[in-house]
């Protein structure tokens, strides 16, 4: 933990001081931190402008901050003019968005995070093997789309829930696998897979978990701290699925918790009467929305910062062939 300092007290103000408990590790992971540095070398390699097929990641200011350098989002393929290179999304994409491109002769980037892209592998893997999959995750997601569109339809089985798994008829029961999406709540996701293996004890799963390790790093880091606040704060979009898990982390231990995307969301009343504030990011969430969204509260209360560390992270992947040098 590190030492705490206080910020400048709030103009006019004599309000008790707020302690500010801020986790870490916070914000942005590697394959966020890949995915928009893919964007900034595409745009010096090529120049402007480059396509982006969906948000490279869930976050506005990311977006507005690529949008000003040259990048243009869009959401199909067919939005893509030719002879333009196009970057896909952190969140992976189907099979068939790649083949188009090829099929059109367009120059693609595939900033899949490296950690969704195991999932791929290990879905590929599992059809070759003859087993049906069963997929949780959460519906319409582009990670969802993009890990169910790696095999033909009918191949992957989503499931949501519980109940879901209670309404599952497979055709052969001895002959399941179970894949995760790498953004969900390291404990509902463990209650489904409970279930999944009570309901079809032969159905298989990864060696490992494939919620990825910033997404159960900052789930911690919040059990972590939500404890000792009276309230908390999660800077990321309301599209983003590690940052909405990281506010009901908070909510399921007491703890009222809102999500925000600029220090300009900061309701004043959420800062009344309490001792403690809690502040977290979303891995989509850069740190200058952290600093800002400080620099919010402390216009409001005389705010003393306190880093709560709870694990140390050193993952880099590395970049697409082509683009190093760039």
């Amino acid at each position: 933990m590190n030492a705490p300092h206080p910020s400048p007290p709030a103009q006019g103000r004599e309000a008790a001081e707020l302690k500010v408990l801020i986790a870490a590790p916070r914000g942005f992971c590697a394959g966020v931190d890949r995915a928009i540095r893919i964007v900034e070398l595409a745009l010096r390699k090529y120049g402007a402008p480059v396509y982006v097929r969906h948000e490279i990641v869930h976050n506005r200011y990311v977006v507005d901050s690529l949008k000003a350098m040259g990048a243009i989002f869009v959401e199909s393929l067919d939005q893509v003019p030719d002879g333009v290179p196009v970057v896909f999304s952190a969140h992976g994409v189907p099979k068939a968005v790649p083949a188009k491109a090829e099929l059109r002769g367009l120059d693609y980037i595939d900033a899949t995070c490296p950690l969704v892209s195991k999932v791929h592998r290990q879905a590929e893997r599992a059809h070759d093997a003859g087993r049906h999959i069963v997929f949780v995750g959460h519906a319409g997601h582009p990670e969802v789309v993009g890990t169910l569109g790696q095999l033909p339809d009918g191949a992957m089985t989503l499931v949501e829930s519980v109940d879901d798994v209670a309404a599952l008829a497979p055709s052969d029961p001895a002959m399941l696998s179970y894949l995760t999406q790498t953004t969900l709540s390291v404990d509902d996701t463990r209650d489904i897979i409970s279930a999944l293996q009570h309901r079809f004890p032969a159905i298989s799963g990864p060696r490992g978990e494939d919620i990825c390790y910033a997404t159960s790093n900052r789930q911690d880091a919040v059990k972590a701290i939500a404890g000792q606040c009276d309230r908390m704060i999660v800077i990321g979009a309301p599209n983003s699925s590690n940052s909405l898990r990281l506010v009901e982390v908070a909510e399921r231990l007491g703890t009222p918790a809102h999500l925000v995307q600029r220090g300009s969301d900061i309701d004043p009343a959420w800062l009344e009467d309490i001792a403690t504030l809690g502040i977290t990011a979303g891995a989509s969430a850069p740190e200058t929305l952290v600093r800002e969204v400080i620099d919010a509260v402390a216009a409001v209360r005389t705010v003393v910062e306190d880093v709560v560390v709870t694990a140390e992270e050193h993952m880099i992947f590395k970049l697409p062939r082509g683009l190093e040098a760039a």
